[in-house]
């Protein structure tokens, strides 16, 4: 599969709901641009960010009322993307001065963008990231522009064992490599599981978790749930030997990937805590080691990585897989046969505040009830 093929028929997210106000924001989604921003209703409009006279992004130009007035010529555009309003040649509006309207959802505390065929936008094919506005939890988040083809990244996210390597004295630790590797696979969801008990703390566990001993071994578990086209929750959490999560430190992962173009891609991540809910300071010290992590760490490596292939895949490049890759891989081809098929997925997500009440009550983590 091309590095420039995309599944059509999902939703991608193009921004944080926090991130669109009543000013305007540029995002190039699948190599379209596009500009979103903040109704006076505080409903999310999206339309084509090229003005249809000469091209000027429209991006660069401002609000007035519910329209965007072009900061070239002046042409307003509604949300719609109809040209509402010409200063010149008496007003008139030609036909064809338009841009295109982008089917959204604005769900989980993000705004997600259709580019498949209309009649198949489903809401109910979002995967479930309700996580993030749970009330019982804490949420901390950003985005990160990486230059690197989005599978590349997956393959990363899906691939745990990288961790005692590539993130030294932050997410490394022998238990990581020790632990049994557990893929799952449901309709068009997969999971990625590792249970590593009786092991040694990852330092960033071992820094965030304020029960922590030195030199005493404890549980710790990660378990990433991935659905096309790269939209990911990672389980992850630490806890004393045999005790239930809620007496060690249990977060949430997002990890959404949206493609830009074929070598660059946003990076939408997410913690969400079930500790220290209350305490800003957890929140802050998630997003010093997120940054610590992917930028300092994992971007090094994926864009130095996309430098040697150049415009090659993995596959076109015949890369050498041995057995932590299955979940990689078995994403890789069940998203080339989605996009092969124009198949909208279909995930399938247990209920998450069910699988966090079931998963209290012992002392490892569920299989994910599929």
């Amino acid at each position: 599969m091309g590095l420039n093929a995309y599944l059509r028929n999902a939703w991608y997210v193009a921004a944080w709901s926090t991130e669109v106000t009543r000013g305007l924001l540029e995002r190039t989604v699948l190599e379209q641009s596009i500009v979103l921003y903040r109704k006076e209703n505080g409903e999310v409009a999206a339309i084509g960010n090229a003005c249809p006279h000469r091209f000027a992004p429209l991006h660069l130009g401002k609000l007035v009322g519910d329209t965007i007035q072009c900061g070239y010529h002046g042409l307003r555009f509604d949300s719609s993307g109809a040209c509402v309003h010409n200063p010149h040649a008496g007003g008139m509006i030609p036909p064809k001065m338009k841009v295109p309207q982008y089917t959204l959802v604005e769900r989980h505390g993000m705004i997600w963008l259709w580019f498949g065929d209309a009649d198949k936008a489903d809401p109910a094919s979002i995967p479930d990231f309700s996580c993030h506005l749970d009330p019982d939890l804490a949420f901390v988040g950003g985005v990160i522009e990486m230059k690197a083809n989005y599978e590349l990244i997956t393959d990363n996210l899906l691939d745990l064992a990288h961790g005692e390597f590539v993130h030294e004295g932050l997410l490394s630790s022998p238990a990581i490599t020790n632990s049994k590797l557990e893929t799952i696979q449901k309709g068009t969801t997969i999971w990625s599981n590792r249970w590593m008990p009786d092991g040694e703390a990852l330092p960033a566990h071992a820094m965030l978790w304020e029960h922590f001993t030195p030199g005493k071994n404890c549980d710790q578990w990660a378990y990433m749930r991935w659905d096309a086209p790269a939209h990911m929750l990672l389980d992850v959490g630490i806890t004393g030997l045999n005790r239930p999560r809620t007496e060690g430190a249990w977060v949430y992962g997002t990890d959404i990937l949206t493609p830009k173009d074929a070598h660059n891609t946003y990076y939408f991540w997410g913690i969400t805590r079930a500790y220290k809910t209350k305490d800003p300071a957890a929140g802050e010290l998630w997003r010093q080691v997120i940054k610590g992590a992917f930028e300092g760490q994992d971007q090094v490596i994926i864009e130095a990585q996309q430098r040697m292939l150049g415009n090659r895949s993995l596959e076109e490049a015949n890369a050498v897989m041995f057995a932590s890759d299955v979940a990689a891989q078995r994403a890789r081809k069940l998203l080339a046969s989605l996009i092969d098929k124009g198949i909208v997925p279909d995930p399938q997500n247990p209920d998450l505040r069910e699988q966090r009440r079931a998963s209290e009550v012992t002392s490892s983590p569920i299989t994910p009830a599929v």
